[in-house]
């Protein structure tokens, strides 16, 4: 009798942990998704020693490092990417960011991120911190563009303290204006973190998008960060150079703390063996800080591997995203929406006649795929046609020109210049192989040529153009 109670005990326990499995197999993540601003890639502490950033590094620790995860060079680009799943050349948004003064935003035809994941069940889609991505009609509005909540600011480089922007309060709840004070790194953590703890408690999955302004200018901390790295002052440097990195380094670690708050807020839900967690930066970081981004090459603004190549990781445990491994496969900001939608189970999302430029890489998140064969594109034409900047990496081979617009099917001119590299193995771009492999070169140009063809006629203009006259309206309030 002893032994078949203990043989019918140990039957009720192994079935009930199975249901548990289906269960588990059958709920839909949660997702956060965590931006950080102008991050170079050696400010995380799973790349250099110079910032402390453990709650960053717990992600890739507990999760996996995603060591060749590309964006595009800055801010507007990659967010509108990472939102469509598309090249935002596609549809105008490639070529700058979206200046206070520019009435352009992401097209609302384009299907959205926060849109695909509302059709999936994903009633509750928050966004709280930096949008980028249109403010000047309520059409560009997050609330608009698939988020039911959103908390922060329309505009790039606010100031962390004042929460301005041309002199303007950009600070907002909604639709409204928020009279909310602090510190922006602080109060975008904590919104989020609010979010995560209460929407848990609804037992609906949900999606919290965390775009960060840290540590993008202008350089303001609060002084109990600026205290910790007081040894980063550099008494050879002039003016506000002596203390940028210090400054820049109290940034990373303030937002490196609200990562972590926002990791204990997933933790006491008890919903974090069942959420994503995707952290990356926008960009590289900028040149004004040497060394930056070394080893690699380049800085924000740039097609060099500096400001295309980020600092990513993701965790996801019940999904088999796990255990510290370090992913090598090339990876893509326009992979996020492929990948969430097959991980929360979309097959009738529908996309009309907008496909995917990204790829779903769950398998390779997962370890079960080892390679992809993909191209890569970035694009920066923000300071004018004569001076853009355009590249393409494949698997092996990354080719980048420097000149004037290259649609005309000129590359070839005493004005571009170009580079060849053998990305696989130097991805330091320290080799330039453009004359001894030419017909690589001619091959890869080709699709570049195609790929900046297809920038539509009506596309976001330079950056410069209609800043003078620009008055911000009064407290960014969207019409």
């Amino acid at each position: 009798m002893f032994y078949r109670a203990l043989y019918h005990l140990l039957f009720l326990l192994v079935l009930k942990s199975l249901l548990n499995s289906n269960v588990r197999a059958e709920t839909k993540p949660n997702i956060v998704i965590i931006l950080a601003d102008d991050l170079g890639w050696a400010d995380v502490g799973f790349h250099s020693s110079r910032i402390p950033t453990p709650n960053i590094d717990r992600i890739a620790q507990e999760g996996v490092e995603l060591d060749r995860f590309y964006v595009f060079p800055m801010c507007s680009p990659t967010r509108a990417g990472l939102m469509t799943g598309r090249y935002p050349i596609r549809f105008g948004m490639a070529r700058s960011v979206i200046p206070p003064w520019r009435i352009f935003g992401l097209d609302p035809d384009e299907i959205t991120l926060p849109e695909a994941l509302g059709q999936l069940g994903y009633s509750h889609r928050g966004i709280f911190g930096k949008w980028h991505l249109g403010h000047n009609h309520s059409k560009w509005h997050p609330n608009n563009q698939g988020f039911t909540h959103f908390h922060g600011h329309y505009n790039g480089a606010i100031d962390y303290f004042t929460l301005t922007r041309e002199n303007e309060r950009d600070w907002h709840l909604n639709e409204k204006s928020s009279p909310e004070t602090g510190y922006a790194t602080d109060l975008i953590a904590t919104a989020a973190s609010k979010f995560i703890v209460h929407r848990a408690k609804e037992e609906e999955p949900f999606l919290c998008y965390v775009p960060f302004n840290a540590p993008h200018s202008p350089f303001q901390a609060p002084d109990k960060y600026i205290k910790k790295f007081q040894h980063l002052v550099n008494p050879s440097a002039k003016g506000k150079n002596k203390s940028l990195r210090q400054v820049v380094a109290a940034m990373v670690s303030c937002m490196d703390e609200g990562i972590g708050k926002i990791l204990k807020a997933i933790e006491s839900s008890g919903e974090a063996d069942n959420t994503i967690v995707w952290f990356f930066s926008d960009n590289g970081g900028i040149g004004g800080l040497p060394k930056n981004n070394l080893p690699l090459r380049g800085n924000k603004l740039d097609v060099w591997e500096g400001g295309v190549r980020v600092a990513a990781a993701m965790r996801w445990p019940s999904g088999g995203v796990k255990d510290g491994r370090k992913i090598s496969v090339p990876l893509s900001c326009i992979d996020v929406i492929p990948t969430l939608i097959r991980a929360t189970g979309g097959g009738d999302v529908s996309f009309g006649n907008k496909p995917f430029d990204g790829h779903d890489v769950l398998d390779v998140l997962q370890g079960k795929r080892k390679r992809l064969d993909r191209e890569l594109y970035f694009y920066h034409g923000q300071a004018g046609e004569s001076k853009e900047k355009i590249a393409i990496r494949t698997a092996k081979w990354k080719l980048v020109i420097h000149g004037p617009n290259i649609k005309t099917g000129e590359w070839k001119t005493p004005k571009h210049e170009s580079y060849l590299f053998r990305i696989d193995i130097d991805p330091n771009e320290t080799t330039n192989l453009l004359m001894a492999d030419f017909p690589v070169a001619e091959r890869l140009a080709a699709k570049l040529i195609d790929y900046r063809r297809l920038q539509p006629a009506t596309s976001i203009e330079i950056y410069s153009r209609g800043r003078e006259a620009f008055r911000a309206p009064k407290g960014w309030m969207v019409k």
